[in-house]
Order: C-alpha cells, then structure tokens, then sequence
C-alpha cells in the first residue's frame, strides 16, 4: 500500500506543507515515484511523520530532531534537555504571577521590582525615582541586600527637611543638615554593611554603578540637597579610611 503526500499528511495529522517542508530541510525522506509522477508514500514514512510530529509537540525543535537522525533509540538527552528548560520556564512563570499577584493586590507601580514598590511608599518621589535606578545597576545580591535596608529603614526627623531643602539653602543651613543626617546614615550603614560590599558584585562594575547613580542624583536632587549628600558622603569615606 501506498499514499499520496495529502493522503499520508491526513494520516499524520500534519499538512501537506509542514510535509514537503520537512523534505526541504532534510527531516523525511523523499518517497519513490509512481510512473504517474505522484509521490507515494509507505510505512515508514508515516512512521517517520508521526515521530516528528510527536517530537515537534513536545517542543523539540526541528533542528533537534535533524541531530537525532532517523535511529529509533530514545532521544532521552533531548528530551532531558527539554525537561530542564521548561523547568526554568515554569520557575520563571511562577515567579511572574507571584510578583503579578502583589503588584495587583496592592496596586503597586510597576517600574520598581514589586518588593522593592511595595516599601517605596514608605519615601519621597526623589527617593523613589533614586529605588529605581539603583534596581538596574545593581546585581541580585545588591538589591537584595538595598532591599533589606529600606524595608527596616526609619526615617529620621532630619528626612522631611532634607526633602524640603530649597535649592537655595545657604552654608549653615546645608552643613547643619548634613552634621545631623550623618549619625542616622552611619547607624543604618553600620546595620547593613552588605549594602556597599556587594556593590562589588555590580553586573557593570562598580565604576559603571557610581557613576549612573551620580548621574542621576544630579537630575532627581537639587543643588541644596546634593550638597549636603555629597558632605554625607564625604564624612562617610574620611571615617572608612581612617
């Protein structure tokens, strides 16, 4: 017995397309010829078809299912291989509905990871838009640990004065604010050490890190409020060196 190409796709459940595709690409072999000129198509070929067609369902690529050839074994490190990527794609999923399921309950913003949006409430506008760009520079474990410390962060009474420092703030103004934001920066450094050593670990490096951080304090501060960080910052480095 033998089939024509419509016949033999019927048979497979594929199309005379897919068929001829898979002659093209080197996946089925070509069937002999009547003296008509018609393809006719055998067991084998079917056999072949249903194969494909089976591997192709589970999510075997047709250029997986070419390195096979046509042996009969089971292709069980293809298959493995499959396992293991659909494993990570359902890990990857499963973490996208949880991370969906907080921002929906919640209503949180979506341009902060959802457990980073979920305490950006607790902080300013400025701050907020700072959590943003620290959450692209910084590597797994550096936003976690940046996570950690503003989950249990406090704010100090000095917080709402540095938010509403004018632009034109004069010398005493700007240096007593930074002499008493200093000790609330130094306690929550000192109980969050991680913060700045897994800077280390930065995808862009470190000097990637500072300097797209810095850039965009320049945009999000004014010139009062980066001066008294910059003072801060300042302080914090004499004391680490010293």
């Amino acid at each position: 017995m033998a089939w024509s190409t419509r016949q033999v796709a019927e048979l497979a459940g594929t199309t005379v397309k897919a068929v001829r595709h898979y002659h093209k690409v080197g996946l089925l072999d070509e069937p002999e010829r009547d003296t008509n000129g018609y393809k006719r198509y055998g067991v084998p070929h079917l056999v072949r078809l249903l194969r494909i067609r089976r591997l192709s369902d589970l999510g075997v690529s047709l250029a997986q299912i070419a390195a096979m050839g046509d042996a009969d074994e089971h292709p069980q490190e293809a298959l493995r291989l499959l396992d293991a990527e659909l494993a990570a794609a359902v890990d990857r999923i499963q973490r996208v509905r949880a991370e969906l399921a907080l921002i929906l309950r919640q209503s949180l913003p979506t341009d902060l990871p959802a457990d980073l949006a979920a305490i950006a409430d607790n902080f300013s506008e400025a701050d907020r838009r700072l959590m943003v760009v620290y959450s692209r520079v910084a590597g797994p474990a550096g936003l976690e640990a940046y996570r950690r410390m503003l989950a249990e962060y406090r704010r100090a009474p000095a917080d709402a004065e540095f938010d509403q420092l004018p632009t034109d703030a004069d010398e005493n103004t700007r240096r007593d604010l930074a002499e008493r934001l200093l000790p609330h920066a130094i306690g929550v450094l000192g109980k969050h050490p991680d913060v700045l050593s897994t800077q280390q670990q930065a995808p862009g490096g470190t000097g990637h890190m500072a300097h797209t951080l810095a850039t965009a304090m320049t945009e999000i501060y004014n010139a009062a409020q980066l001066d008294v960080l910059v003072r801060i910052g300042k302080e914090l480095r004499r004391r680490e060196e010293g």
